[in-house]
C-alpha cells in the first residue's frame, strides 16, 4: 500500500513538472486561465515557470522583439484604370509591452501551439494588409504609380494606413514596403503613352512661342499705325517750313500751303 502511494505522488510529481512551461528571455508570458470566460480579467502578464497542468489553462509566449513577416506570393491587384499589377510586401513589427495582453485576447483563437507569431501573421495580419493594399491602389491610376515618385508616394501612405492598424491591434510597425512590381507589356504601354504626351508638351510649347511672336508682331503694328496717326497735315507743314529756308528753289509739284502763302 505504501508503495502505491510513493508511486502515485511520484506519478503526480512528474506530471506537474511536466505541466510546467517556462517563459523564454525577452518574452512577455502572457497566461489564460478558465479559458478566458470572464474576458481579460483571466489573462495576467507571468514570467519564469509557469504551472499549465489546470483545465482552461494556457501559456502564451509573446516576443518583445522585432519580428519580420513577408508575403510568401505575389498579391495581384488593380488600379483605378483596371490595370493589373502586383505587390510583394514586406515588413517589421513589435509588440508593445503594454499591450501584451492585448495582442493575445484579440487572438486567442489562434491558439499558442507552435510560432504564436507566425499564426498571428498568416491568419491576422497578412490578410488584413492584403485589404488594405487592395483598397489603396483603387485610388490611383498606373501612370501615376508609374511616374516619378509615384510609387513611393503610394507606399507612404499604404505605410500609414498599416501603421494606423497594428497600432490598434497592440503592433509597433517598424518598417513597410509593397515592393510595387508592373509587366513588361504595362511599361511598354505607360513609356508609349509618356513618350506622346512629351510631343504634345513640345507642339503645345511651340504654339504657345508662336501666338507671343504674333502678338509682339500685332503690337509692334499698332504702334506704327498710332505714330502715323500722329502726324497730322499741320505738323508735316511746320517740319518742312523749320527745314525749308525759304529760298531754296522747289521743284516739283510745290505744296498747296506754299502756293496759299505766295
Amino acid at each position: 500500500m505504501r508503495k502505491t502511494i510513493y508511486l502515485f505522488i511520484a506519478i503526480m510529481t512528474v506530471t506537474l513538472f511536466a505541466s510546467c512551461e517556462r517563459v523564454a528571455p525577452n518574452y512577455a508570458g502572457v497566461l489564460m486561465e478558465n479559458y478566458g470566460k470572464d474576458g481579460k480579467t483571466d489573462f495576467s502578464i507571468v514570467s519564469g515557470k509557469v504551472s499549465t497542468w489546470e483545465w482552461g489553462t494556457e501559456l502564451f509566449q509573446v516576443p518583445l522583439f522585432d519580428q519580420r513577416g513577408a508575403f510568401a506570393e505575389a498579391v495581384i491587384l488593380k488600379a483605378a484604370d483596371n490595370t493589373e499589377f502586383k505587390a510583394c510586401p514586406v515588413y517589421s513589427y513589435k509588440v508593445i509591452k503594454d499591450r501584451a495582453i492585448d495582442v493575445v485576447f484579440d487572438n486567442k483563437h489562434i491558439g499558442s501551439f507552435g510560432d504564436f507569431m507566425s499564426s498571428l501573421e498568416d491568419n491576422i495580419l497578412e490578410p488584413r494588409i492584403y485589404d488594405l493594399i487592395k483598397e489603396e491602389s483603387r485610388k490611383y491610376k498606373t501612370d501615376t504609380l508609374m511616374a516619378d515618385g509615384g510609387s513611393l508616394a503610394f507606399e507612404k501612405n499604404l505605410e500609414q494606413i498599416v501603421r494606423k492598424e497594428f497600432e490598434d491591434r497592440g503592433l509597433e510597425l517598424r518598417s513597410f514596403s509593397a515592393q510595387l512590381e508592373f509587366s513588361d507589356k504595362v511599361r511598354e504601354k505607360i513609356d508609349s503613352r509618356n513618350e506622346v504626351n512629351t510631343n504634345i508638351s513640345v507642339l503645345d510649347q511651340q504654339i504657345e512661342e508662336q501666338k507671343k511672336r504674333n502678338e509682339l508682331e500685332q503690337l509692334r503694328t499698332e504702334q506704327a499705325l498710332i505714330q502715323s496717326r500722329g502726324l497730322t497735315k499741320e505738323i508735316l507743314q511746320k517740319q518742312f517750313i523749320d527745314k525749308w529756308d525759304g529760298k531754296t528753289p522747289l521743284y516739283g509739284v510745290v505744296p498747296d500751303f506754299l502756293k496759299l502763302t505766295k
